[in-house]
């Protein structure tokens, strides 16, 4: 592997610096005590520019090279999940129900590294804007960074990601041209009848059948109303309703997740729930109250950036360990808006095959942090060629 042997040189601090981040997360906007950890080794690497507050605790720093040229953003997300973990290692979690089960604290750790050295060589032109972001898991950090104008006030003209891989081999890379990650939607249907004793159903308007009849009519959504060459997962996670066997209820309440690719598919969907939802209550006699989130919108590499990002990560770990066609999958990724704002990439990188995301055992693996950091920094170096 063609790690860059500055970046190889304190491989050491890497592990240190992530490890003390595991053993902090935070969650969501409120990831201060990371972001201040970022800052003080920005500012130990001697950046140009520390810009802080930006969706409450996230940073963007710059750092310029040798003349004039382009301005390329690299992303790593900050924030952790809301579970307790497992893994038994000396630098677990020291915060009760909160750990980095997502690889995150491996993330802001590699682009840690490629800030170091970037500042240290400034073989380039241009400048590095290094995107330090909250709220990935929870309320769209990149969203808001966007909004807020990240963009347009630091005149990012290209924008690149990484996200560690558990189910890829150790420095593997992996990516495609076009959609990578689904869009995510959300939905709750609250239904509302009368409630009454078990023994007497008809003095009361049960909500439960209408409930069942509307679950098993939005499983025929992706077969019977979606082009069945499109990618579409509905999936009807909660299902609550009553508290005793001879208690009718009067409330039912259905949630669940939708996930897909294509534009008009993620609207066709919404259309057919809030006709099904409308209809079977109608049948039933009852009262439905729909409420549809769209999220995170889907992930869409940009062709000639995910190219150029493939060619410099076989630079970094060879041709045969590079995969330019994997499948996309229906998880979701927030970066989806910064895609949406400018071209750019999403790549993953393998780290072992173990304990998947969001797992209570999931630890990200140290050995790879410093070949993130070097396509990182060699993103930059040759996007920005002296």
């Amino acid at each position: 592997m063609a790690i860059i042997n500055r970046i190889g040189d304190y491989a050491e601090d890497l592990k240190t610096w992530r490890r003390h981040l595991h053993m902090h997360p935070e969650l969501s906007l409120d990831c201060f005590e990371t972001a201040a950890f970022v800052v003080a080794r920005l500012k130990e690497f001697g950046v140009d520019e520390i810009h802080e507050g930006i969706a409450q605790s996230g940073v963007v720093a710059l750092i310029h090279g040798r003349g004039n040229g382009p301005v390329t953003g690299l992303r790593a997300d900050m924030d952790a999940l809301p579970m307790q973990e497992t893994t038994g290692v000396e630098y677990a979690s020291t915060i009760p129900g909160k750990m980095h089960a997502c690889g995150h604290d491996g993330h802001t750790t590699m682009l840690l590294g490629a800030a170091r050295y970037l500042a240290e060589t400034r073989n380039f032109k241009g400048t590095v804007a290094l995107i330090f972001q909250p709220a990935e898991e929870t309320v769209g950090g990149a969203r808001i960074m966007v909004e807020e104008g990240i963009m347009d006030r630091f005149g990012i003209e290209e924008v690149y990601a990484l996200h560690t891989d558990p189910f890829g081999e150790a420095g593997v890379f992996n990516t495609c041209s076009g959609p990578i990650m689904a869009a995510v939607d959300d939905f709750e249907i609250t239904i509302t009848g009368k409630g009454g004793h078990g023994a007497f159903p008809h003095t009361t308007l049960d909500p439960v059948p209408c409930g069942l009849a509307i679950g098993q009519a939005l499983q025929t959504i992706p077969s019977r109303n979606a082009d069945p060459r499109l990618p579409l997962v509905v999936s009807l996670t909660i299902i609550q309703a009553g508290s005793a066997t001879n208690v009718i209820p009067e409330t039912m309440r259905l949630a669940g997740t939708v996930r897909s690719f294509d534009p008009g598919l993620r609207d066709m969907v919404e259309r057919r729930f809030a006709e099904i939802v409308a209809g079977q209550a109608a049948s039933y006699g009852v009262k439905a109250r729909l409420d549809y989130i769209r999220n995170y919108p889907a992930t869409i590499n940009h062709a000639a950036q995910t190219d150029f990002a493939v060619r410099v990560a076989k630079e970094v770990v060879s041709e045969a360990r590079v995969i330019d066609d994997r499948h996309p999958e229906m998880g979701a990724e927030d970066f989806s808006y910064m895609l949406e704002a400018r071209p750019g990439s999403y790549l993953m990188l393998g780290q072992g095959i173990g304990p998947s995301c969001h797992h209570p055992a999931f630890d990200f693996n140290d050995d790879v942090a410093p070949i993130g950091a070097s396509f990182f920094a060699r993103l930059i170096e040759t996007r920005h060629g002296v």
